[in-house]
């Protein structure tokens, strides 16, 4: 069963790529989604990594307060997302 981590602190140069190269010297690593602005398209500094349980234990354990781009990163596990509201009137006050 795969694992959702957050990857936080990211310098704005970090790429996908960098992460996965990073990550894949502790084993597979499934997917590596760097989040960026929908409107700059620049990174908004942190990635969610997925990879299998025992993977993810040790991408914590090994990278979680390291350097990277001369950033301490934080390497945890992702919280579950939480339910926004939709549509038109969402943030509408009564």
């Amino acid at each position: 069963m795969s694992k959702t981590l957050y990857v936080g602190n990211l310098s704005w140069q970090t790429t996908e790529e960098d992460l996965q190269q990073l990550f894949s010297k502790e084993g597979k690593v499934e997917s590596v989604r760097l989040i960026t602005d929908r409107n700059t398209g620049r990174s908004k500094g942190f990635a969610f990594v997925e990879a299998d349980e025992e993977v993810a234990q040790k991408l914590i354990n090994t990278y979680n307060g390291s350097e990277l781009d001369g950033r301490k990163i934080v390497v945890s596990e992702a919280k579950p997302k939480k339910e926004r509201p939709t549509g038109r009137n969402s943030f509408r006050r009564f």
